[in-house]
């Protein structure tokens, strides 16, 4: 299928534009473009929830909470934020946040880790991680059901979202009952057919990918654990059910669908959908792309599922 025209146009705008790939920035100049990106993009209208509560929690990781109602008792959608555990934060995906709790009418708590590469692997996962565990242990304070407890994220999010799945799952952790991993990051071998496809011209470049790794994990070592590259795991019992988001030309796409793959091949509820013409990135365009708004639809639609809500 072709590259959708309303992203083609965008794609032509930024090409005729110019600029750096951003494997060719600093850290600090990545973020820079990042958050400039994210306003040239916003709508003034905000996304209304019942209620947003920011504050800290374990070793004082700050994060938001979104409430969809004043119910007691709802489910929990841990979030963690894309960006090549470079750049983001929890502005970058609040609107996302806010759309998730009201479609899957749970609470949303962004978890905003710690970001390399001052700080490097594994100390994003182990954020996430303990944010993780002490919302689960801390439910009643915030007002959530801690049988109905779900991770998810997006890119370098969904990394970590199947990290703390399987963390959780080999360390006798929070028994969560759903994943939801958006265009994750799952492999550092960069051999998949979709790092050539896609290599250039795409949003997400492989060159910026790998700029990406070399900032998280610098040590090559690192990235044969699979609390790291999920796609090496050899043991994913335990792990909850996924529903798996990739998009036809993102570099990405091949290495998150062969962890689906991997994870049904391991008797794991997987659900796999691919959206043509899309590029990396385009889940948070759902205001403006209908298929974006389809994918947002359908992830809260799943999450729904595995609450039974």
């Amino acid at each position: 299928m072709p590259l959708h025209p309303m992203l083609d146009t965008m794609l032509q705008q930024m090409a005729k534009a110019g600029g750096p790939d951003i494997a060719e920035m600093t850290p600090t100049q990545a973020r820079v473009w990042f958050r400039e990106l994210q306003a040239a993009g916003a709508t003034d209208t905000e996304i209304p929830v019942a209620r947003v509560v920011n504050r800290t929690v374990a070793n004082q990781i700050p994060v938001r909470l979104y409430y969809p109602s004043e119910a007691a008792g709802l489910p929990l959608l841990l979030f963690f934020h894309g960006g090549g555990w470079v750049i983001g934060d929890l502005d970058s995906h609040d609107r996302e946040c806010r759309q998730i709790a009201n479609g899957a009418h749970c609470v949303v708590m962004a978890v905003d880790y710690r970001l390399a590469p001052e700080h490097r692997y594994p100390a994003a996962l182990d954020d996430c991680y303990a944010a993780t565990r002490w919302a689960v242990d801390h439910a009643a304070e915030l007002g959530v059901d801690p049988d109905r407890v779900a991770v998810g994220g997006d890119s370098a999010g969904g990394n970590l979202t199947a990290c703390v799945a399987i963390r959780a799952a080999q360390e006798e952790g929070p028994k969560l009952v759903f994943q939801l991993l958006i265009y994750p990051v799952t492999s550092a071998a960069f051999d998949q057919p979709s790092h050539t496809e896609n290599a250039e011209g795409y949003m997400l470049s492989s060159a910026g990918i790998r700029w990406f790794w070399d900032h998280y994990t610098p040590d090559h070592a690192d990235r044969s654990h699979a609390y790291a590259a999920p796609l090496v795991a050899n043991d994913l019992t335990g792990v909850p059910p996924a529903h798996v988001i990739t998009a036809e030309f993102d570099p990405l796409r091949d290495e998150g669908e062969a962890y689906g793959q991997k994870l049904e091949a391991a008797g794991i509820a997987v659900t796999q959908v691919r959206y043509d013409g899309m590029i990396h990135g385009f889940f948070g365009m759902f205001e403006v792309l209908p298929p974006a708004a389809d994918a947002v639809t359908e992830a809260c639609a799943h999450l729904r599922a595995a609450f039974n809500s």
